[in-house]
């Protein structure tokens, strides 16, 4: 039996990370010998020698490696390689300063630079949208990829250190959590074939009846919750809506926590508190700065314009920094709506009604003018407005088709990017809970019939408050919106490595 050779990884293998921070060390004069693998970005031929960029996804920063016309043979956009040498200062008055003097380089993969589809151009995200398995080969979306990952370390540190227990969550469930019918239903194969023989067969279903890819795993950390006083979890999510915004996908992640607790406020300072951890984390990392000059090379918009990405940048992170966030009730919330629109201070699409909800603009109207750079939450949404599990802001009005009546629970709009997080405490009496599923028509899913099968059972969820229930609240925060509002893109679609929305799932 031969033995495994084990050593650590050599000194002399760095990214480009690393190399370039040489560069700024205190022997920036000294003669460092490094290796490294990245893709050629560009290659400029001279008579006597060539320029290569390399980058490797570590920074949205190359190095520049000098070679002798003899060995740029077969490099192009897009090939990858193994380059070794010297980092030297380079001479005066050149951009950067240092550069790799290549002693011996290595072709690892070939690659047609004439048809590689991502050049060193401008290219729309549509276009990168319909490549995403070579999008992550960007400088930008390799910066989205480590931020997401520095984002998810640090989430994870601040929960660990106020006791939270992270948990696991099925993604394939019995029931709707939102209630809203928005759900992906999983079959075998086989059995959608057309082929397939008697279908509509109960008898025939994989798990005895119809399951679905979650929508939230909200009910379920409610059944952690009896044992862990505090638990969170980041889990893919999934709703079959068929839209095409700039803010819906079909499939993003959710990070959802559930506590022990009757006050509302707790659950909203553990938001608050949270995001602002992510932000100082943020701030003092080197992935500020790049994300800061990715945001200054920005094409111009549309109208041949130049958009100030940098100040947008720099005033979203402020805000977040500043605290604690204001807050104001749903009611106040219409109230300064309906005021700002009768005094015709602003146009609404929508006229902003109590019982109609908030829409987009509003929205952005009330982080703008309540929040004034920072977020905002707005509590105490009409109950009729809100799902079945939610705690009444009145526990003695438990009547679901009182107008007025309002529901413990909240929303975060962040400015521009508008809902990110909502929450609630929940509604743990049982006599309540049944009352409310009738109200909201769910008592069929409490039955064992065919039908109600397929409607999702709930019975596991009301035994929760059957035996022993504990008063909690928890929130859901889409993950992908928040990276979107700290990289400053807009468009969810253009934050998750692989993007699946209505009528595309590429790869």
């Amino acid at each position: 039996m031969s033995r495994r050779a084990y050593s650590d990884i050599p000194s002399s293998k760095l990214n480009v990370a690393s190399i370039l921070a040489l560069s700024t060390s205190a022997e920036t004069k000294a003669t460092h010998y490094v290796q490294v693998i990245g893709h050629v970005r560009t290659v400029r031929k001279q008579k006597y020698r060539s320029f290569v960029e390399i980058g490797d996804g570590s920074t949205i920063y190359t190095i520049q490696a000098m070679l002798d016309s003899s060995q740029a043979e077969g490099l192009g956009t897009g090939t990858a390689v193994q380059v070794s040498g010297k980092w030297l200062s380079s001479p005066p008055g050149k951009r950067q300063t240092h550069e790799l003097h290549v002693d011996n380089i290595k072709i690892v993969g070939t690659a047609d630079s004439e048809e590689y589809p991502i050049q060193k151009k401008y290219h729309s995200a549509e276009y990168l949208r319909s490549i995403p398995h070579l999008r992550l080969r960007t400088p930008f979306n390799a910066l989205l990829a480590r931020l997401r990952s520095e984002c998810e370390f640090c989430i994870s540190s601040y929960f660990r250190n106020i006791n939270f227990v992270r948990l696991q969550t099925p993604v394939i469930t019995s029931s709707d959590c939102e209630g809203a019918g928005e759900v992906f239903t999983i079959e075998p194969r086989q059995r959608m074939s057309p082929s397939s023989e008697d279908r509509s067969t109960r008898s025939n279903e994989f798990f005895r009846a119809s399951k679905f890819l979650t929508v939230s795993s909200q009910l379920h950390l409610e059944a952690f919750i009896h044992e862990h006083p505090q638990g969170w979890t980041l889990s893919p999510t999934f709703r079959a809506e068929k839209s095409d915004t700039p803010r819906h996908l079909s499939e993003f992640y959710m990070l959802e926590a559930e506590l022990r607790t009757n006050s509302l406020h707790t659950v909203m300072n553990v938001v608050e508190n949270m995001i602002r951890t992510v932000m100082k984390m943020l701030q003092t990392s080197q992935l500020s700065q790049e994300l800061l000059a990715s945001a200054e090379s920005r094409s111009p918009l549309r109208d041949g314009s130049m958009s100030n990405q940098v100040e947008i940048l720099e005033r979203r992170w402020q805000g977040l920094l500043r605290g604690p966030w204001p807050t104001i009730s749903y009611s106040e919330a219409i109230a300064t709506l309906r005021a700002a629109f009768q005094a015709k201070q602003t146009t609404f699409q929508y006229e902003p009604l109590w019982h109609q909800g908030l829409q987009l603009e509003h929205e952005k109207f009330l982080t703008a003018e309540v929040g004034q750079g920072s977020p905002v939450f707005i509590t105490h949404y009409p109950r009729l407005t809100k799902p079945f599990y939610m705690l009444p802001s009145d526990q003695d009005n438990n009547h679901l088709h009182d107008e007025q009546a309002t529901v413990a629970c909240f929303d975060l709009l962040l400015p521009e990017m508008c809902e990110v997080v909502g929450g609630s405490l929940r509604e743990h009496r049982l006599p309540p809970l049944l009352q409310s599923m009738e109200e909201h028509g769910l008592m069929s899913s409490l039955s064992s019939s065919s039908s109600a099968a397929e409607a999702g059972n709930l019975d596991w969820y009301v035994d929760l408050r059957r035996y022993g229930s504990i008063p909690h609240g928890g929130f859901g925060l889409g993950f992908d919106r928040l990276l979107g509002f700290l990289a400053g893109v807009d468009n969810v679609k253009d934050v998750t490595p692989w993007p699946r929305y209505f009528g595309r799932c590429e790869c």
